[in-house]
């Protein structure tokens, strides 16, 4: 959370030009601390700070900043300048922000930056969006498996000073395919001597470039990986992908599930919500709002067509509410949970009868429950009510019971094979699941009530 107490201070710092104090607060505070504070500066004075530091420092602090912000300064600085920090930036870090850039800056800043870096970023480019390739780093150690132990540590301080991590370190053959690991433990308990041969692990957790990100940071979390080695078709290492950035990833695939699941459309970036315009914010709402408001538009032509239904029985109106929020919830929760099922692999397609059960012996006892509540809402509540002639409270009250506890029912049933229905389509289960499903059961559940209460209630 920013600090807004030392914004003036920094600005003061920085009219009395006093470059140590500044220095001495960006040592001794953590990249991501003093990234958070200086974004609440402008373009100028954010540059301004960062030139006072040294290129390592100031890289790991930009490196930090949202990607919005990396662009913004990216665009309007010096490409010089620009270009000797996007050679200190991790690499996927720098990768990210030049795909980013407009064509003009980027074909402006490209040249200026040293040749091994930009085959690097252009490499990195050449992958898919989402895919393991394009979130990977070119930051990893390596080491042949017929070196000695102090061979190989001798190797690694040489490699050290410029990889993201150095605590896996992945052993190659001559053509660089990788054909096992060894943690920087294994190397330094190790007992002189020794061959990496005889240390490594053969059984390597990996990923291929073109793998969802989502599913390699998946694998990172579930076997708790500082990093996981990405792989060409040919088996060799071309990355790896970290921790943080799995973080990143699965912070990334969240936020882009619950806008599906909030028929959001449009670009599903981790962007603060206060720095996407409201004109943005509208036209990835709007679409999925109108087309929803259209299709709604069949319950209210529903409620027409048992216009007279309700004049005669008027108290039938109090209890729609409860049957759309009812149908609405229960439906929600069912949906939400077989989503989540989906995307954490723990159910498949094939799964769907053994789901469909298990969601009809939960909606069970939560229809009865229901039931009881509307039986009591009109029995208790509807006695002063006119009725028609031939229609008894108790019926009725009965009636709106069976309606209610079929709507949970069905609004269970629905919410499960929707997004079932979606893989077996190969759809995203989100994006056709959850805009569609709230008026899908309102629509089901105005059917239900009405017909019920037309057999059941109305003479003939």
């Amino acid at each position: 959370m920013k600090n807004p107490l030392l914004i003036p201070e920094l600005r003061e710092l920085m009219a009395v030009n006093d470059t140590a104090a500044i220095r001495e607060f960006c040592q001794q505070s953590h990249p991501e601390s003093v990234a958070e504070l200086i974004e609440a500066l402008d373009t100028e004075e954010i540059w301004r700070i960062l030139q006072m530091l040294d290129l390592p420092q100031r890289a790991s602090i930009f490196s930090h900043f949202d990607l919005d912000q990396q662009v913004e300064l990216a665009t309007g600085h010096n490409r010089v300048q620009m270009a000797h920090l996007l050679e200190e930036m991790p690499a996927d870090d720098r990768a990210d922000l030049v795909q980013n850039l407009d064509k003009k800056v980027r074909d402006e800043l490209l040249p200026l930056v040293a040749r091994a870096e930009r085959e690097d970023i252009k490499r990195l480019a050449r992958y898919e969006e989402e895919t393991a390739g394009a979130a990977m780093s070119t930051d990893y150690a390596v080491l042949r498996p017929d070196v000695t132990i102090e061979e190989a540590i001798h190797q690694l301080r040489a490699q050290a000073p410029d990889k993201e991590t150095i605590y896996y370190i992945y052993v190659v053959d001559e053509y660089r395919k990788l054909i096992g690991f060894v943690s920087l433990k294994d190397i330094i308990v190790a007992r002189p001597g020794r061959l990496i041969r005889d240390l490594m692990h053969t059984d390597v957790i990996k990923a291929n470039v073109h793998d969802d990100q989502e599913s390699v940071a998946n694998q990172v979390e579930k076997y708790d990986l500082i990093a996981i080695p990405v792989v060409d078709d040919d088996n060799v290492i071309v990355g790896i992908v970290t921790h943080d950035d799995a973080i990143d990833i699965i912070r990334q695939e969240q936020t882009e599930d619950i806008e599906k699941l909030m028929a959001i459309s449009g670009e599903h970036e981790s962007t603060p919500y206060l720095k996407i315009s409201a004109w943005r914010h509208f036209r990835n709402r709007a679409t999925w709002i109108f087309i929803l408001g259209l299709v709604s538009l069949i319950g209210g032509l529903i409620i027409q067509l048992h216009e007279e239904m309700l004049v005669q029985i008027a108290v039938l109106a109090t209890l729609i509410p409860m049957l759309a929020a009812t149908g609405g919830n229960t439906g929600s929760q069912s949906a939400a949970l077989v989503i989540r099922a989906l995307a954490v692999k723990e159910i498949f397609g094939r799964d769907i009868l053994r789901v469909l059960f298990k969601e009809f012996c939960v909606a069970l006892p939560l229809a009865f429950v229901m039931s009881i509540l509307a039986f009591g809402r009109l029995f208790l509540f509807a006695s002063g009510e006119t009725m028609p002639p031939g229609v008894s409270l108790w019926m009725l009250a009965f009636a709106a019971g069976v309606a209610l506890a079929l709507q949970v029912l069905s609004s269970t049933l629905i919410g499960a094979l929707l997004p079932l229905g979606a893989v077996a389509l190969k759809l995203d289960p989100a994006v056709v699941a959850s805009p569609s499903l709230a008026t899908i059961v309102d629509i089901t559940g105005l059917l239900i009530y009405f017909t019920v209460v037309s057999v059941m209630v109305m003479p003939a």
